[in-house]
């Protein structure tokens, strides 16, 4: 039998430098991966897995197959040893089930390039990356432990901390939320700022969100407490443009490419933008770090050699994304992820946003004190409680990726 991969270096040359981390041969692949339907390049994209609210839904036939693969490689013999996947434990790639809160979204972009670039499978690591609409429900997937780790926005550990659960953000990969806060366009007349959100019914992707977080800040800054306004959970992508076109919500934030989507259609307008880091500093008053790859500290404390391997992979993304232009890094991309608002909108809208991606993966020195203020203005688990920001992160790994 063939072996199920081709050397990564081969199929990957790396013309910025070289990895940063050496490659044992014995270096395990990741078996059962599956193409994207619209993913015409030569290399194979590892397994993605969607869900919905179901948590997981037939992972057990994924498990069933992916067993039986590594059985039939077996049988038919070893190979070269350096492309053909292993049975035996010390062997074989670690499985880690990474919930995503939107895989199309621009902010999550450097977790779904570390997987289709091929970093992940370089470090020895089998991913499977997972969406859900909302950060709130990938939370609660990890704490359920349905996954191993999250990628999500950084505030969720500082949340969780008031509330007795500790997670720990491992790499930083925005230091700006990427986030725009969209007004209706019949609606704008009346809305002209947050301080207008009164009576009005504010779109978010879930209720504990981290969009959720932002409004009710943005809210309560400007005088308007929770019970003036109504969160309502709209989800992101198509489901938050059909709640803009049907009049469900009259102001929302979002993310790209759906900003743009709905600027395009004519459906919304920015009222707030957090796109950038200047942007987010001059509404948030510091550095806001958003997303970021956490898991629980028992998982980190028990895996640290897995979590070095994440960390390492996705350093590496973040590396490819600073000495990359837009239109490259587009050019990467499956087309489903461009194909509502074109190649050419998607690219330019990544070029407005692209700074606000981490250069190196670190913890920004004010980040966590900008977060815990944020929070403090409206949610009385946070306000007036003793948080250990020290214990929601770690620079550990990252220094270590150098």
């Amino acid at each position: 039998m063939k072996p199920v991969h081709t050397s990564f270096l081969a199929r990957h040359p790396m013309t910025a430098r070289t990895l940063r981390t050496p490659r044992s041969p014995e270096t395990a692949r990741t078996v059962g991966a599956f193409r994207s339907p619209n993913d015409s390049r030569n290399h194979r994209t590892v397994r993605i897995a969607r869900t919905d609210r179901t948590a997981w839904a037939g992972r057990t036939v994924v498990a069933a197959l992916t067993a039986f693969a590594l059985l039939a490689l077996a049988a038919c013999g070893g190979g070269s040893g350096t492309a053909t996947a292993r049975t035996t434990v010390s062997g074989a790639a670690p499985p880690v089930r990474i919930m995503v809160s939107g895989l199309d979204k621009q902010i999550y972009l450097p977790v779904l390039l570390a997987q289709e670039l091929g970093y992940f499978e370089a470090q020895g690591v089998a991913v499977t990356l997972a969406d859900v609409p909302a950060g709130v429900e990938a939370e609660t997937e990890l704490l359920s432990g349905q996954v191993e780790a999250v990628v999500g926005f950084y505030d969720h550990t500082i949340d969780l901390q008031s509330k007795g659960r500790s997670v720990q953000s491992v790499v930083q990969l925005l230091r700006a939320p990427g986030e725009a806060v969209m007004v209706r366009d019949d609606a704008a007349a009346g809305i002209r700022s947050p301080a207008d959100f009164a009576g009005r019914r504010l779109g978010v992707t879930g209720l504990g969100s981290s969009t959720n977080f932002l409004m009710r800040y943005l809210a309560a800054r400007n005088g308007v407490s929770a019970r003036q306004a109504t969160s309502v959970a709209v989800g992101a992508g198509a489901s938050f443009v059909a709640a803009m076109r049907s009049k469900r919500i009259d102001v929302g934030m979002t993310t790209e490419p759906t900003i743009s989507l709905l600027e395009q259609k004519g459906l919304g307008g920015v009222l707030v933008d957090l796109r950038t880091v200047a942007d987010a500093k001059a509404v948030l008053g510091g550095t806001y770090p958003a997303s970021c790859l956490y898991l629980t500290t028992a998982y980190i404390r028990e895996n640290a050699a897995t979590v070095q391997k994440l960390v390492n992979a996705l350093v590496e993304a973040l590396h490819w994304v600073g000495s990359h232009t837009a239109d490259e890094i587009t050019d990467r991309l499956p087309p489903r992820y461009y194909q509502d608002i074109g190649k050419e909108v998607y690219a330019r809208a990544l070029e407005h946003q692209k700074d606000m991606y981490s250069p190196t993966g670190f913890m920004p020195a004010d980040g966590p004190r900008t977060v815990l203020k944020v929070l403090s203005g409206f949610d009385p688990t946070v306000e007036g409680h003793s948080i250990d920001l020290s214990r929601t992160f770690t620079d550990d790994f990252v220094a270590r990726a150098f």
